[in-house]
C-alpha cells in the first residue's frame, strides 16, 4: 500500500464543487425516505417486518430522513451469535486481505462522497464543510487502521537469548460490539468498526437513534467491498439494543463514543463477569469534555478571536471537543470579551443546507430545550455579553450566547452543555488558569493562546488533557496527525486514529521456544 495520506476535502469556495453537492441534495431528497432495516449476519429485517422509527431532519422537523426498523435486545443477541460464528474464519484471514477489504471500503465511500455528505446535512443538520471533513474522515479511518493491522501483524522486536526463540503476536478478541454518536454520524462508526475489523474481530454496529441512514451506508460499504455478511452487523434501534450488546456474555469489547453519563454506565455494566463469561470485557470509551482555552496576556488575539468562535459554535457547538470556557488573563479579558461578543453577533444562524450558514439547529426538541435552560441560567446567574437573535422559527434552532461573571460554583461552568453557549472568565494567572483546568473531571481536549514558550511548556506539562491545541483552533484532530482523545472521565482507552490504537482489539500472545533441542520430528 502507498504511504498514508488524508483524503482531501473540498473546496467550497469553488462553485462547481457548491454545485455538485446541492445536486446530490436534490437527489437524495428525491428518494427520502431511506428503509434501514436491521442486518444481523445474513438476516434482513424490514421497516415492514417489526416496530419502526423515524430519523427526521433538525431544520425541518417534519421531514423523515430515515424509517428504521427497530431492533431490541433479541435482535441484538441474533446478531451477536451471527457475530461470533463469523469469527473464526474472518480472523483466519491475512491482515493484508482484511486490510485490502476496508481500503476497498474507503474507495466505495469515496464514490458516494457527495450523497454521503448530503444525507449529513439532512439526518444530522451538519453543514456542508462539517459534512464533507465527516466523509473525509471516514475514508482516513478506513486507510489506516488498514495499514496498522499489516504493521500490527509483524509483531514487536523481543529480545532473543542463545537457545531461545521469543515472538510475540497479536491476536483478535473475539466480538465487538460499537455504539456510536449521531454527531459524526459516518466518522467515528467508521472508525470503530474499521479497528475492530482491521485487528481481526467480528463487529456489531449500533448507530445512534438519530443517524441509523448513515450507519447503513458504512455497512452497504463494508458489506461491498468485502466483509461476510457475519462479521459486521447492523442493529438500529435505542438504548435497550446498545444496552444487550454491552451485557452479552459473548461481547468481547465495547466501542463507544457518547456522553459520560452512558459511558460510565457502559463501565459499570461491562465490569459485571458471571460465571458463565469466560473473558473479562474490554470498554475503549470517548465520553465528555468540558474543554477550556486559556488567553494568555501576550495573546495575539486576532488569531485567538476567531480560533474560539469557530471552537466554540461551528456546528452549534455539538461536538465533544468543543470549546465551552474561556479563561482569560485579566490583563486582556475585557478586550476579548468585546470581541468575541461582536463575533458572536454576526453569526449566520440558519439550515444546514445553506453555505453561508455558521450555527445550524441542534439535532433535536430535547437538545434545543436543555441548551436553552443553560442559556436562560447562564443569563440569571451572570451577564449576557452577545445572544444572536432572532433565530429561524422552524427546526431546533438555539441562539449562539456569550456569557461572563458566572459564579465559580455555576453548572454553566462545570456541565457538559453540547450546544452553543460560551463561557468567558478572567484569571489572575497562568498558574490560576491551570487550577481550573487541573480541578475539572473531564480532560478532553484544551486550548492556549501565548507566545511565550515557557507559558506554553507549563500549560502543556500540566493540563491533564488528551488533546492541547496551542495557538489555533481545539476541534477538528485529523488521523495520524493529531491522534484523538481524553483522559479522566473524557475517555477510557487509547487515541484514535493513532498507532495505539488498534492494540485495545487484540490481545498479545508470548510464544517462547528452547532451540537447543536434540533431534526433529519431521512429518
Amino acid at each position: 500500500m502507498r504511504p498514508f495520506t488524508n483524503e482531501p476535502t473540498l473546496e467550497l469556495r469553488r462553485s462547481d464543487a457548491r454545485e455538485s453537492l446541492l445536486a446530490a441534495l436534490r437527489e437524495l431528497d428525491a428518494r427520502l425516505p431511506i428503509e434501514v432495516p436491521v442486518l444481523a449476519g445474513g438476516e434482513r429485517v424490514g421497516p415492514a417486518d417489526v416496530e419502526v422509527f423515524h430519523s427526521t431532519d433538525p431544520g425541518e422537523p417534519e421531514r423523515v430522513v430515515a424509517v428504521a426498523t427497530r431492533g431490541g435486545p433479541g435482535v441484538a443477541a441474533t446478531a451477536v451469535q451471527s457475530a461470533r460464528d463469523a469469527f473464526p474464519a474472518w480472523r483466519a484471514r491475512p491482515a493484508a486481505e482484511r486490510g485490502g477489504i476496508l481500503v476497498a471500503a474507503a474507495e466505495r465511500l469515496r464514490e458516494r462522497r457527495l450523497e454521503l455528505a448530503a444525507l449529513q446535512v439532512r439526518e444530522c443538520a451538519k453543514p456542508w464543510g462539517e459534512a464533507d471533513a465527516d466523509v473525509c474522515e471516514a475514508i482516513d479511518f478506513l486507510e489506516y487502521y488498514a495499514r496498522e493491522a499489516i504493521r500490527l501483524a509483524e509483531g514487536p522486536s523481543l529480545l532473543q537469548a542463545p537457545g531461545e526463540r521469543n515472538a510475540m503476536r497479536y491476536e483478535p478478541r473475539g466480538v465487538v460490539a460499537v455504539i456510536a454518536p449521531w454527531n459524526f454520524p459516518l466518522a467515528i462508526p467508521t472508525g470503530m468498526v474499521a479497528a475492530g475489523l482491521a485487528a481481526g474481530n467480528a463487529v456489531v454496529l449500533k448507530p445512534a437513534e438519530q443517524s441509523p441512514a448513515s450507519g447503513l451506508m458504512l455497512v452497504e460499504a463494508l458489506r461491498e467491498a468485502g466483509v461476510p455478511s457475519g462479521a459486521i452487523s447492523l442493529v438500529a434501534g435505542y438504548g435497550d439494543a446498545g444496552e444487550a450488546l454491552v451485557r452479552d456474555p459473548a461481547v468481547h469489547t465495547i466501542a463507544f463514543t457518547g456522553s459520560s453519563a452512558v459511558g460510565l454506565g457502559i463501565v459499570r455494566a461491562a465490569a459485571e463477569t458471571p460465571d458463565a463469561q469466560p473473558h473479562v470485557k474490554r470498554v475503549v470509551a470517548e465520553m465528555g469534555g468540558k474543554n477550556c482555552v486559556i488567553v494568555d496576556s501576550d495573546a495575539d488575539l486576532d488569531e485567538a478571536v476567531p480560533a474560539i468562535v469557530r471552537s466554540a459554535f461551528v456546528y452549534a457547538g455539538q461536538k465533544c471537543s468543543a470549546c465551552a470556557r474561556v479563561l482569560a488573563h485579566e490583563a486582556v479579558a475585557e478586550t476579548l470579551i468585546e470581541r468575541l461578543a461582536g463575533a458572536a453577533s454576526v453569526l449566520e444562524v440558519g439550515q444546514a443546507e445553506s453555505f453561508g450558514t455558521d450555527v445550524p439547529p441542534v439535532i433535536e426538541r430535547e437538545a434545543r430545550d436543555r441548551v436553552e435552560s443553560y442559556a436562560a441560567q447562564a443569563a440569571a446567574e451572570g451577564r449576557v455579553v452577545a445572544r444572536r437573535e432572532p433565530v429561524p422559527e422552524r427546526g431546533w434552532f438555539c441562539a449562539p450566547t456569550v456569557v461572563t461573571d458566572l459564579p465559580p460554583e455555576s453548572s454553566v461552568l462545570r456541565d457538559e452543555i453540547f450546544g452553543p453557549v460560551l463561557a468567558v472568565d478572567r484569571v489572575p494567572s497562568i498558574d490560576a488558569a491551570c487550577e481550573v483546568l487541573e480541578q475539572s473531571p473531564f480532560a478532553l481536549t484544551g486550548g492556549l493562546f501565548s507566545r511565550n514558550p515557557a507559558v506554553v511548556e507549563e500549560v502543556a506539562r500540566r493540563a491533564p488533557v488528551g488533546n492541547l491545541y496551542v495557538n489555533r483552533h481545539i476541534t477538528g484532530a485529523m488521523v495520524a496527525r493529531q491522534p484523538f482523545g481524553g483522559n479522566r472521565r473524557s475517555g477510557v482507552g487509547s487515541k484514535a486514529g493513532g498507532p495505539d490504537y488498534l492494540l485495545q482489539f487484540v490481545e498479545p500472545r508470548v510464544v517462547t521456544e528452547n532451540t537447543m533441542r536434540h533431534g526433529l520430528v519431521v512429518e
